[in-house]
């Protein structure tokens, strides 16, 4: 039976000598239902862009080749035959040259998600006992590939029947916790107030149900659209400076309160609706909200 969706990278999965044909397929599809366009105000058109030069003018596609700046105005140019003769294994191989336990993989360098499957039939074998050995070690299996136009380094682990590749972060990429970290207090908080935080926790603790939560901001902007469609006029709530809930001036008394109250329902996700409407001509005279 043909594959419902087009591989992303094909390519061969390895582990020391034992190499097999696989396809990797993007794990994640946008939802994002409304994307706006920019609008010349004054006569309703979309405002175009056109790729110019200085001093000739509007150019064409095939002419621009990627160029990288050695100083001001200076490019050493690339052409796309000379970067697909770069010689590197990780254009077409997964090496799984180490393993670590997945506890060990810090949250932070997870990039997006992707499925591994067998490429054919001949593959299967080889690809069931390294998912199988993965899964009975507790194992993530490390390695580089190289996908659009960077080598990324990836984790692989067993996801049902199949396998899941994750691209990570370098660890160049991050940044320091300590330069966002410096005002936290040193002072250890009162023992009766981590006792309470942690009842509070353990009464909103629930298993996790991904499909309890909605885009609500998508939902809201959805709303948005069919009220000016109807020539509904959108008027802005007040402005919100903190978020619902008692100002925090006795934090013992707040998280005793908040433990008293009964436990919250999670994975619950609240109405979207974040606007007023009034009957009037199609318009928008709304304020933009203050950020919290």
């Amino acid at each position: 039976m043909a594959k419902r969706h087009r591989a992303y990278w094909k390519g061969y999965l390895r582990l020391s000598l034992v190499t097999i044909a696989v396809e990797v397929y993007n794990a994640v599809e946008s939802k994002s239902d409304i994307s706006f366009r920019q609008i010349h105000k004054p006569t309703g058109r979309r405002v175009h862009y056109q790729k110019v030069v200085q001093g000739v003018g509007e150019i064409e596609n095939s002419d621009i080749v990627k160029g990288y700046e050695v100083d001001t105005d200076t490019y050493v140019t690339i052409e796309p035959e000379e970067i697909d003769a770069l010689k590197l294994e990780s254009k077409k191989t997964i090496d799984l040259v180490q393993f670590v336990d997945a506890a060990e993989l810090d949250y932070r360098y997870f990039e997006r998600p992707y499925f591994v499957a067998p490429a054919d039939p001949l593959a299967g074998e080889g690809f069931v006992v390294i998912r199988d050995s993965l899964r009975k070690t507790g194992k993530v299996g490390l390695a580089q590939v190289t996908i659009g136009g960077r080598e990324w380094l990836v984790a692989i682990a067993p996801v049902e029947d199949g396998l899941i590749m994750e691209m990570l972060r370098y660890a160049d990429e991050l940044r320091e916790p300590k330069d966002f970290f410096e005002e936290v207090p040193r002072e250890k908080p009162q023992k009766a107030m981590i006792d309470l935080a942690v009842q509070l926790i353990e009464q909103k603790s629930a298993p996790f149900k991904p499909e309890a939560f909605t885009d609500r901001y998508q939902d809201a902007l959805k709303s948005l659209v069919q009220m000016k469609m109807k020539g509904k006029k959108v008027v802005a709530p007040e402005e919100e400076g903190r978020p619902s809930g008692a100002n925090v001036i006795d934090l013992m008394e707040a998280l005793k309160k908040s433990v008293q109250q009964s436990p919250a329902k999670t994975g619950r996700s609240p109405k979207a609706s974040s606007v007023k409407q009034t009957k009037g001509p199609s318009s928008s005279s709304g304020r933009s909200k203050k950020k919290a």
